[in-house]
């Protein structure tokens, strides 16, 4: 199976991806986590952010996402993907490829992301050095379909994990 955290920056997306890897583990599967910044640091690292090459990031990243599910492991997919499109493409492959797909939305407030801002993204932003940043200046179409969606400002870290968990009904072996 794959679980796709999608959301703004900073919105928890890499940390709940670990927590949700580290649980997976505990309970005896095998997990992998794919995260945005290291896709963008390698796979990925010849994208830009247009509208296309954020289209073509996600895409990549589902491809990787089905070969890691299908050898048997979860996926945990932590990537902001801002394009509706794209994530239902990424679904459709998982469909195709007869692999569990399930999409959970971190649904923080932008104001609140900014103030979590652990890269300095937002800061960045403010002060004219970082353009084409998600949520900002550069949309973020946030899902209307979501297996789950978690607000992230109001749950802690245990309670997102746990209902991660009871959606994808992910028990010890």
């Amino acid at each position: 199976m794959t679980i796709w955290l999608t959301g703004l920056p900073a919105s928890g997306k890499s940390t709940l991806a670990g927590r949700v890897g580290d649980e997976a583990v505990r309970k005896g599967k095998a997990a992998y986590v794919l995260d945005g910044d290291q896709l963008r640091q390698g796979l990925c690292s010849d994208l830009g952010f247009s509208t296309k090459d954020r289209a073509e990031n996600i895409r990549r990243t589902a491809e990787v996402a089905c070969i890691i599910a299908g050898g048997g492991a979860v996926c945990i997919v932590s990537l902001i993907s801002p394009l509706a499109d794209a994530r239902a493409r990424a679904r459709d492959l998982h469909r195709k490829s007869g692999i569990l797909f399930y999409e959970v939305y971190l649904s923080a407030p932008p104001d609140i992301c900014e103030k979590r801002d652990p890269k300095g993204l937002y800061r960045r932003y403010r002060q004219g050095l970082l353009t084409a940043l998600t949520g900002m200046d550069s949309p973020y179409e946030p899902p209307t379909d979501a297996d789950l969606v978690l607000p992230t400002h109001r749950l802690s870290i245990e309670e997102s994990v746990r209902q991660i968990m009871e959606l994808v009904k992910l028990r010890p072996v």
